[in-house]
């Protein structure tokens, strides 16, 4: 994708947002009952919309694969992938739990649940934190196929890995493979450009959607707990990556901005990583100058475990709860939510709503009552979207890091 047509699919998927959020706004204050939701709202937005996510996930499975099939089987040292991968997680991990720090601190500072009136007819089924054991059993697939049908990232990357290993291990047959895998990356990637150039239409009726039937009513009623959401996930964008980026990177956080636009506004508009993943990893490798060897890599598994703005929603929104029902956390609480929230990422799926999922195992592993999620559960929508941004944004700027550290960063590409 080069430059100029990049500048005007931004201009276009920002017009379309723009719009979306008008629409949305204005049938959301007239009414979505009778004929209108009927065509518009469950009609028009709801279809369109998903039939643009759906497109962008069949895409997900394959280029993954093909992808870090791809990267994998040309690198000449097999050492470095242990090396990339260390890197990686390292930085993931570390970045979530600055994150959710910022989160708590944060909360603590603008207690948004004091004198806050719970309700008594909501609740929630908790599921339990997975242990570092299960985690790890859970990495290697028994079936390929079958991990592919469901579309478990991580299982996906591990098969994709030793598939790649055992091509370089086989000598010129390994090659011949590596020439058909390269054609199909190719055919992938042209195939991820022709629904990015849709994607402003589908920007539009997501949008559209999801403020007409929320508006910002919703907002009003949590606003401190919104906010301070917000501002956290703000000053972790704006402070904890570009910092990442110059020091450790040495690298502008303004040009990766400039180029992370198209990324974070479908991530913005899908609430999806996974479904935004086709768009980041083409993104990184065309406009960011990461090596496919690292991005086919880094992203994937960023799409995966790295939930720096769900974690963000986590910590606040536990303290929000806390203090709702009048409970007091001690350090020891809040040091294991910055440890449960960590461990709850790795292996969750990066969909819509997730977040409530493991905002549950984190509020259990506090005692603290799971039912106090239906606070939250109203403007959780709209948050999903803004951290979904977050969490791409962070994929591509460790993918930038990583690729710098091993020499496998275009600054052509990335500097222009």
């Amino acid at each position: 994708m080069s430059a100029e047509p990049a500048r005007g699919l931004t201009q276009r998927i920002v017009v379309g947002m723009i719009a979306g959020l008008a629409v949305g706004v204005a049938l959301n204050l007239v009414g979505t009952e009778g004929l209108v939701g009927e065509l518009l709202v469950d009609g028009l937005f709801r279809v369109v919309g998903a039939i643009f996510i759906a497109s962008l996930k069949l895409l997900v499975v394959p280029l993954v694969f093909v992808s870090l099939v791809c990267g994998t089987a040309a690198l000449d040292d097999i050492s470095k992938l242990g090396r990339v991968g260390g890197r990686t997680l390292v930085l993931y991990l570390s970045t979530t739990a600055i994150a959710i720090s910022i989160a708590l601190t944060a909360a603590v500072i603008v207690s948004p649940g004091a004198g806050f009136d719970l309700p008594t007819d909501v609740a929630y089924t908790a599921r339990s934190a997975p242990s570092i054991g299960d985690i790890l059993i859970g990495l290697f697939p028994t079936n390929p196929v079958r991990a592919m049908a469901d579309g478990n990232m991580l299982q996906i990357i591990v098969f994709a890995v030793l598939f790649g290993i055992a091509m370089t291990l086989s000598g010129s047959v390994g090659q011949k493979l590596l020439g058909t895998f390269k054609d199909l990356n190719a055919v992938i990637l042209r195939m991820v450009l022709m629904l990015v150039n849709l994607a402003p239409y589908g920007v539009f009726c997501l949008i559209a959607g999801v403020f007409a039937t929320q508006g910002f009513g919703a907002i009003l009623h949590l606003a401190q707990y919104f906010f301070v959401v917000l501002g956290a996930l703000a000053l972790h964008a704006l402070l904890t990556y570009p910092a990442l980026l110059r020091v450790l990177g040495g690298l502008s956080p303004i040009k990766f901005f400039r180029k992370m636009r198209d990324p974070m506004a479908l991530a913005f508009s899908t609430a999806s990583s996974n479904a935004t993943l086709p768009v980041t990893l083409e993104n990184a490798e065309t406009r960011l100058g990461v090596d496919n060897s690292i991005a086919s890599f880094t992203i994937p598994l960023g799409a995966t475990l790295n939930m720096d703005g769900t974690a963000i929603m986590q910590g606040v929104a536990t303290v929000f709860i806390a203090q709702a029902y009048g409970i007091d956390l001690g350090l020891g609480s809040y040091l294991m939510v910055v440890l449960t929230a960590t461990l709850a990422s790795i292996g969750t799926a990066g969909v819509p709503g997730v977040g409530l999922v493991m905002l549950a195992m984190v509020l259990e592993q506090v005692n603290l009552p799971v039912e106090g999620i239906g606070l939250i559960i109203g403007v959780d929508r709209l948050l999903d979207m803004v951290r979904t941004a977050v969490n791409v944004t962070g994929d591509s700027a460790v993918s930038c890091v990583v690729a710098r550290a091993e020499g496998e960063l275009d600054e052509g590409v990335f500097g222009a």
